[in-house]
């Protein structure tokens, strides 16, 4: 939906300083490596070098780097080049984009190619962009690390460019989402980055019902001031369950369409899986808030399922939990958990310390 015009109302939850902690430790392990970003970094800027001698005009930066929300294992980085196009040969009922892209994978591939001996670079039959496959993974133990490289030229007479459709183009604004981004970054110091990692993540771990772009913009939505990672997934969350449910999301820079959603999914499946995660957000923070934190952790990772990036609690902590639940509720014949998340079971006793 359209951007807010005002923040959100909504108050900060009161503190749970256990979920909060687990929060921003699984962060930390999901999150790009230095080494990796360094070394995505130098490929993307010889990209750039390259389209800036062949074509002049200006370059610019999309998606997770340039962001600053990027997850390791890193696999990929996105960047553009906007053409030079005075004449007007370029265009909308004019000359398409295919001998711009082959000039920028022939311009790639002088540049790049003596060192990275299986570089593969593709654009016939890419819908939108030029695909480079360095043969080279900047992550040990990835198959690879790619590009996707957008040959635009300025859209005239408005905002944004024109990017390639198949063998057309279409309306994009790259350049302002890398700005809003940033922009929101710099006002929430940083933590809507961060909360836009565990989105992400989780996304990745629940069958991707969302394109990381769509999570992004839901946050520019809801995210408008600096937040705990837990309160942020909180109001992302909330937000996006009222957002899908009215519709999909609209581009932010109000220059494409709405953003259209992950292949096999509908927006109803979409809602019904943001609801069952909102869910199980909500128990974690109840439970820490009545006094059980095993319970609480082990509905994190019941969200995350991910037992490397959110370890539940051990299995005698969980029961214990349990126990003493069970003991305080008897006289109201609460329902009570009965089974003990697969998560817990394997894993070692966990820290809360920093050490």
């Amino acid at each position: 939906m359209t951007l807010l015009a005002q923040p959100p109302t909504s108050a900060p939850i009161p503190e749970c300083p256990y979920l909060e902690r687990a929060l921003i430790e699984a962060r930390e392990r999901i999150q790009v490596k230095r080494i990796e970003l360094d070394e995505a970094r130098s490929r993307r800027q010889r990209i750039i070098n390259a389209l800036r001698r062949e074509f002049g005009g200006r370059c610019y930066v999309n998606g997770s780097v340039a962001h600053g929300d990027a997850l390791t294992p890193l696999t990929d980085i996105d960047l553009g080049v906007v053409v030079p196009n005075d004449d007007g040969v370029y265009g909308p009922g004019r000359r398409g984009p295919a001998d711009l892209q082959q000039r920028a994978a022939d311009a790639i591939r002088r540049e790049l190619g003596g060192d990275f001996p299986n570089l593969r670079i593709t654009w016939i039959g890419q819908r939108r962009a030029v695909f480079v496959q360095f043969g080279d993974p900047v992550t040990p133990g990835q198959k690879d690390f790619t590009a996707d490289v957008i040959t635009a030229i300025d859209y005239v007479g408005g905002n944004g460019l024109h990017i390639p459709d198949n063998d057309g183009w279409s309306r994009s604004d790259p350049e302002a989402h890398t700005r809003m981004i940033s922009e929101r970054n710099d006002a929430t110091h940083a933590s809507f980055a961060r909360v836009m990692r565990l989105i992400k993540h989780w996304a990745r771990r629940n069958g991707k019902p969302l394109c990381s772009w769509n999570i992004k913009a839901l946050g520019l939505e809801a995210l408008t001031r600096e937040t705990g990672m837990l309160d942020g997934m909180r109001m992302w969350f909330d937000h996006a369950i009222d957002s899908l449910s009215e519709g999909p999301t609209d581009d932010p820079a109000h220059v494409a369409g709405p953003i259209g959603l992950p292949d096999g999914w509908s927006i109803g499946e979409v809602v019904r899986e943001l609801q069952e995660a909102a869910r199980k957000l909500r128990r974690a923070i109840r439970f820490e808030q009545e006094g059980y934190p095993a319970l609480a952790l082990d509905e994190l990772a019941k969200l995350f399922r991910d037992p490397q990036m959110m370890p539940g609690p051990t299995s005698a902590d969980l029961q214990s939990d349990i126990k003493r639940r069970e003991a305080n509720l008897a006289p109201t014949a609460a329902i009570l958990p009965t089974t003990v998340s697969s998560n817990a079971l394997p894993l070692k006793p966990r820290s809360w310390g920093r050490g």
